[in-house]
């Protein structure tokens, strides 16, 4: 069991290269299974879907699986406040947050189509249907090349007569992939760079802050169990045997809603989540507690973590 815990655990710390990966798996799997380009006129559309649309659908599930999108958006349009709550507004407040959320959730669709370029027979099936494509291999080469430029993907005869127009598409392809796998990496590295620049605190304490919010998250998870555990017994005990329940303490819905805030940084506090502000502020009483509640989280990366850890 402690082998298991250990296996998710690292899943779910490094869910974003492990996307990447079973993506590239289920890449070369789709395109030699399933892939079967017409050569008719439907090349540009059929190439297209397969290329773009398996990209969007894991976009979405980049959204689905990242538990901040859930932290975020849970309890923040409630029924009673639906009124003076707008889907615009909503979207303008977090805009920002959702930042680093859409760019750990364009790993796997980038990848996919990375890889795809690279391979270049979902390019080259929907190149040969384009006609922008066609009118500059075919150039100066008459009709014929046009019509012959559809079934290029699905003849290996037709491909070796015109070989310089078939490996045309293929470097177009490739060379397009890697241009998109570098300008990938160097938009991952300054925005890398920039984020740790920019950090309010130093290193050695942005250590000590995850380290912190895992151990915070590991004993929430503990004591939420045990706590569930108790109420749930008690309640249990009461409606079978017929008798009033003790009194127990439980968070009420307010310390809830308090402690799931995204936590806000701020240099004047020495506070490492929403729990421990919690705590130290008269159980969120004091006017302090709700001090840069409305503003987007100073140190996102941190609250990423701990969210990432957070399950739905």
């Amino acid at each position: 069991m402690d082998k298991l815990h250990k296996a998710l655990d690292f899943c779910i710390r490094h869910q974003t290269r492990i996307v990447s990966l079973l993506t590239a798996a289920s890449k070369h799997i789709f395109s030699s299974v399933v892939f079967k380009c017409p050569c008719n006129s439907k090349n540009m559309l059929y190439g297209s879907v397969f290329l773009i649309v398996p990209a969007f659908i894991l976009f979405l599930l980049g959204y689905m699986v990242n538990a901040r999108t859930w932290h975020l958006l849970t309890g923040s349009c409630p029924p009673e406040k639906r009124c003076s709550c707008s889907p615009w507004g909503v979207c303008t407040r977090y805009c920002l947050i959702l930042v680093p959320v859409t760019a750990k959730a364009s790993v796997a669709p980038l990848t996919w189509i990375a890889v795809a370029l690279l391979r270049a027979s979902f390019y080259e099936c929907a190149a040969s249907g384009s006609s922008l494509i066609k009118n500059l291999v075919c150039k100066d080469k008459g009709q014929e090349c046009h019509k012959l430029m559809v079934k290029l993907p699905c003849d290996e005869k037709l491909s070796e007569k015109i070989s310089s127009e078939f490996l045309a598409l293929q470097a177009q392809s490739q060379l397009i992939g890697w241009f998109l796998i570098a300008s990938i990496m160097t938009v991952a590295l300054i925005s890398t760079c920039i984020s740790r620049c920019c950090s309010p605190v130093s290193y050695l304490q942005l250590r000590f802050w995850k380290i912190y919010l895992k151990k915070e998250q590991e004993l929430f998870e503990i004591k939420a169990k045990e706590h569930a555990t108790r109420l749930a017994e008690i309640n249990m005990n009461c409606f079978f045997e017929a008798t009033d329940p003790a009194p127990f303490q439980t968070p009420s819905n307010e310390d809830w809603r308090k402690v799931s805030f995204l936590y806000t940084f701020n240099s004047q506090e020495q506070y490492y989540s929403m729990i421990h502000k919690y705590v130290n502020t008269n159980r969120g009483n004091s006017v302090r507690f709700g001090e840069g509640h409305q503003n987007p989280p100073g140190l996102g990366f941190v609250d990423e973590e701990n969210a990432s850890e957070s399950g739905f």
